[in-house]
């Protein structure tokens, strides 16, 4: 018992040593520390590099249970891996770290919060949809949400604009250039045109959709995203959302799809009028 109350008051003492030692300058750097992993994280979103995060985490683990339970081998092999962490680190996460710099270059680092997707930018979407349907014209639309898609936007043309229904229905004309990629809007602005996205690689999807739904499948099974799709060959909407392909009969399911996916799930109380409204 006394060695233990001896233990105890020595530590104590470490503690009331640290803190004795303990600067404005120690904060200062657990601050800039903490902002920079921050927004790190937040460029990690919606990307492979999440996958990747949890798969190092998963290896710190297992060389915290070798090193405890005295796995030689195990502990040997992981202790020359972890030797290069940091040269490890620039390598599987090469990408975010060139988007973080781009960022801070430019100042966008601080300006990744959005605004709330609207009411008034979904009626725009669904009335583009529809017009696009009506002359067999494909679309593939991405309503970005929690995960970011900043790797995705940065395989076409930057816009961020104000996103219109003719601006949309424009977009996707065979004149247009950019008509044959994908449209990514975060909040309340068309984000970039001409989008490559990644193609699912699922065996269940249907042999008579096209590339353009296997790459609207494929972002949802990466990222929290909204997808919609308008079939060039039948004209017919699909909504994709977590992996999940939904067929829409007409533009009123897609505008109630789209109020629960985007607004509804956010806590936004929506006028319930507009969902009767016809495009």
């Amino acid at each position: 018992m006394l060695y233990g109350l001896f233990r105890k008051g020595k530590s104590m003492d470490r503690l009331s040593e640290f803190i004795g030692q303990f600067t404005w300058t120690d904060s200062l750097d657990i601050f800039i520390v903490a902002i920079v992993l921050y927004n790190f994280l937040l460029i990690l979103q919606g990307t492979r590099g999440v996958q990747m995060l949890f798969g190092l985490m998963a290896l710190v683990i297992l060389f915290i249970v070798s090193s405890s339970y005295e796995l030689y081998s195990l502990n040997w092999i992981l202790r020359q891996f972890f030797r290069d962490f940091f040269i490890i680190m620039v390598i599987l996460f090469q990408d975010p770290i060139r988007q973080a710099l781009v960022s801070v270059g430019r100042a966008g680092l601080w300006s990744r919060r959005r605004g709330k997707t609207t009411e008034g930018l979904i009626e725009e979407v669904v009335e583009a949809s529809w017009a696009l349907s009506k002359e067999k014209l494909g679309a593939l639309i991405v309503f970005e949400k929690q995960n970011g898609l900043l790797n995705y936007a940065n395989t076409g043309t930057k816009l961020d604009s104000l996103l219109g229904a003719d601006l949309l229905y424009g977009l996707f004309q065979h004149q247009s250039p950019l008509h044959d990629g994908a449209v990514i809007i975060s909040g309340n602005r068309l984000n970039s045109a001409g989008c490559f996205l990644p193609l699912s690689k699922s065996v269940e999807i249907h042999r008579h959709l096209g590339t353009r739904h296997r790459a609207a499948l494929g972002i949802s099974e990466l990222t929290d995203c909204v997808v919609i799709t308008v079939s060039e060959e039948t004209g017919k909407f699909h909504l994709f959302h977590r992996a999940e392909i939904i067929p829409l009969v007409g533009p009123k399911e897609m505008r109630d799809g789209l109020y629960r996916l985007l607004i509804a799930e956010s806590g936004i109380t929506h006028n319930r009028r507009l969902r009767g409204d016809k495009v």
